[in-house]
């Protein structure tokens, strides 16, 4: 079974698209990204409900900063929780996602069976930054290194000469931090994928910043599977989750060996097991 269909909030038109027959799971972030990133397999068990936030709401030219407060893109979920009538869910969000997805699994505890977390740092801030740079830096991998060179020499241009579209540009030509082939190209998963900067700069660069992803984190009694990348240098190095882990009431973590920034697509037969028996063991 496969469902496109739309939610307003606030005048943002955010599509969802439903997929597969099982536990309902809602997956954060954008619609058409994400589809593509997660296995046929996985739908056989699971009811998937990919939806877009705020930022990749299509013709969406809102540049006022408090038009996306966490606590509304929380709410935004919640509003497509309701609309497709789930009681309980899976939540899952990859990267900067992830903690959208925390944050609306501490505030709607009662609706979440499950937090999955892919990909992410406990912050984005300077430190973490330095200590990804740091991680690539100590790593050994000429060949990764000078692609990423090459492609860094082309990033300020392409950003300015398509600057609705400077995000995706970036995760594009960051390719060697965030695919175990760093040569992979990714254009066909952004395909058709809409960007709204203003959200992107003030959500990434000021919220996913300065969050403390502890505060109210006793509260969260959900079991927590946090999928990491040996190879992802976009987001801090695994390392960074130590001075938090024991704050989780219950967190698994499980770092793929031939995975990036993207493991439920970069090993999706390794995923969906380590996935499904996390599920059955919690």
């Amino acid at each position: 079974m496969s469902l496109t269909d739309h939610v307003y909030s606030s005048g943002f038109k955010l599509n969802y698209i439903v997929e597969g027959n099982g536990t309902p799971t809602i997956v954060v972030g954008s619609s058409l990204y994400y589809s593509r990133t997660f296995s046929k397999n996985l739908r056989n068990s699971l009811k998937l409900v990919f939806v877009d936030h705020r930022g990749f709401s299509p013709h969406n030219d809102c540049k006022d900063t408090s038009m996306y407060q966490l606590n509304l893109l929380v709410d935004d979920i919640e509003l497509v929780r309701k609309e497709l009538g789930f009681d309980k869910i899976i939540v899952i969000g990859h990267s900067g996602h992830a903690f959208m997805a925390l944050e609306y699994a501490k505030k709607y505890q009662a609706h979440v069976s499950h937090l999955v977390m892919m990909c992410v740092g406990p912050n984005y801030s300077h430190e973490g930054h330095e200590a990804a740079q740091r991680y690539l830096n100590d790593s050994v991998c000429p060949e990764r290194k000078a692609a990423l060179a090459k492609n860094l020499s082309r990033l300020s241009q392409e950003m300015e000469a398509r600057p609705e579209k400077a995000f995706i540009t970036y995760c594009l030509l960051m390719g060697p931090k965030s695919w175990f082939d760093y040569n992979y190209d990714a254009t066909k998963l952004w395909e058709g994928v809409e960007v709204n900067m203003a959200m992107f700069d003030y959500v990434w660069g000021e919220v996913f910043r300065n969050i403390d992803i502890t505060e109210n984190l006793d509260k969260l009694l959900s079991p927590v599977l946090l999928a990491l990348g040996r190879y992802d240098y976009l987001v801090p190095p695994p390392y960074m989750w130590e001075r938090v882990r024991d704050k989780f009431n219950n967190l698994t973590i499980r770092i793929f060996e031939k995975s990036s920034h993207a493991p439920q697509f970069e090993e999706p037969e390794l995923f969906d097991k380590e996935l499904f028996e996390w599920l059955r063991n919690n």
